[in-house]
């Protein structure tokens, strides 16, 4: 178990330094931001919880959630408190373009037609890890005509 993780941990570090060389490498300044390592960890802590199945109004425990107490909790597992709904953690950390998304951004959007109302976190190649009406916890790709419709915004909260 013990070697597991620090395999995990090596694992995570050469990716984070593969996307850093290729965002260099091959991004415009000022066009996508490199993965860090403890944002891949927290990805990889927030998959862990795929399955888990969707509850409105879900608390942020490890039973169900909605959208927003998921991110909640898996920003908690790394010290990091947001408020309890999307639209209020719309207002917290930096505005980040769509082009410029980072592994572990908050990504933004309004599936009630009005206002924001669901929240995902950024998991790379446009993909987004959030907790499903649907399905419960997923990762999704963001390239659909759904979520491409619906996208608003994103930010980037410090890790």
């Amino acid at each position: 178990m013990h070697n597991s993780r620090r395999l995990r941990k090596y694992a995570v570090t050469g990716l984070c330094a593969a996307a850093g060389f290729v965002t260099m490498a091959f991004c415009a300044p000022g066009q996508g931001h490199a993965a860090t390592e403890q944002s891949l960890e927290l990805i990889d802590f927030g998959k862990d919880y795929i399955g888990t199945p969707y509850k409105i109004g879900g608390s942020s425990t490890a039973s169900a959630f909605d959208c927003s107490s998921f991110t909640q909790f898996v920003f908690k597992s790394d010290g990091i408190k947001l408020p309890r709904t999307s639209t209020a953690q719309a207002k917290v950390g930096t505005k980040v373009d769509k082009g410029s998304l980072s592994v572990g951004d908050l990504v933004f959007f309004k599936t009630n037609g009005r206002s924001i109302s669901h929240v995902g976190i950024y998991a790379g190649n446009n993909q987004m890890l959030h907790s499903s009406s649907s399905k419960g916890v997923v990762l999704t790709s963001m390239n659909t005509s759904y979520w491409q419709k619906s996208y608003v915004t994103a930010r980037r909260v410090k890790l």
